[in-house]
């Protein structure tokens, strides 16, 4: 592997120029920058990350704490941020808080010890000292998917989906389909999307003439075992939903688990739609009628605000659109296409 002083005798100029041309150091006139530059691609001449860091003070790498890695919507986000990163020359270190407020706020204190440059974090929860801290500090922070309202985090921005726009499209096609008692399996209420979308879910129902019920409302926490457990009390009920939105994928999974084992058949039965689309729904029997979320988008826009945050640029919020996917499950004719 070549050296910095390698480069320097292939340029002809000492190690201390090739060092100031690599820290883009103003004093270099521009004839020796571009040989010191030539030099690097013909050798293929990588500075060592450690000790740039010393002398600059940054690692060129972020942090990214993600909610849940056994989520596929946080594993495909995770790997959309790993690849923006990359092209950007950054490394990635992720943390799993596995929805657990205390593993999150472990994860942001073993990251700030590693002298991350800047912080991703998608909060499992309403409150977070350790985040809290960080902003304060003045650690460049952004936060995707999910985020914490409140003095000293207000700042922060926000890479988000808005899926209120899909959330109607789906009451209506559920409505087109002859379905009057929807019911909904949320997210956590500390979360600002298991709020959201429950909100999203009701306001469209009165829109078209529904009124969502309480019992036909169930608090999961994003994950299959909760989804099940809700499903076994809607059907429970003297007059059970003909229709069951689940807020996320997991949680769908674990409605269409209960449904089964009680000898029903989706959509037959009851229908089944999800948040949170992934690859795999095509392969269910039937498929699952799903809100996509842009997850590349999203992990591109999140990295894209953190590192103009860390090199000293602005960076502003930014929200995309989510959309409909409609397959079987909700009693679509035979023969649907998305």
């Amino acid at each position: 592997m070549p050296a910095i002083k390698d480069v320097a005798r292939r340029a002809g100029v000492s190690v201390a120029t090739v060092s100031r041309v690599l820290n883009d150091h103003p004093s270099v006139r521009a004839d020796t920058r571009e040989r010191v530059l030539a030099a690097v691609a013909d050798l293929g001449y990588r500075p060592n990350a450690v000790a740039r860091s010393l002398r600059t003070d940054q690692t060129r790498t972020l942090g990214l704490v993600i909610s849940d890695v056994l989520n596929p919507f946080f594993t495909e986000l995770a790997r959309s941020v790993e690849d923006a990163a990359r092209e950007l020359d950054y490394s990635v270190v992720i943390g799993n808080a596995d929805e657990r407020p205390d593993l999150q706020d472990h994860h942001v204190r073993t990251l700030m010890d590693r002298r991350i440059d800047g912080l991703l974090v998608s909060p499992t929860d309403g409150g977070s000292p350790m985040m809290l801290a960080a902003a304060r500090a003045g650690t460049p922070m952004v936060f995707v998917d999910r985020w914490i309202e409140g003095e000293g985090l207000d700042r922060v921005p926000v890479i988000r989906t808005d899926g209120r726009g899909a959330i109607r499209a789906l009451v209506a096609h559920l409505c087109a389909l002859g379905h009057r008692r929807v019911a909904i399996i949320a997210g956590p209420a500390a979360t600002t999307t298991g709020r959201e979308r429950v909100d999203a879910f009701r306001s469209a129902l009165r829109e078209f003439g529904l009124e969502l019920r309480e019992d036909h409302i169930g608090q999961g926490d994003f994950q299959a075992d909760s989804g099940r457990r809700v499903t076994a009390r809607f059907l429970d009920l003297p007059h059970p939903p003909d229709a069951i939105f689940a807020a996320d994928n997991l949680m769908a999974l674990g409605a269409m688990d209960e449904i089964r084992a009680r000898g029903l058949r989706v959509p037959d039965d009851v229908a089944l739609a999800a948040f949170d689309d992934i690859p795999w729904f095509v392969h269910t029997d039937p498929p699952i009628t799903a809100i996509a979320q842009p997850t590349g988008a999203l992990g591109h826009a999140a990295v894209t605000a953190l590192i103009d945050l860390v090199e000293g640029r602005p960076a502003e919020s930014v929200t995309l659109s989510a959309r409909l996917v409609t397959r079987r499950s909700c009693g679509e004719p035979e023969g649907s296409k998305p």
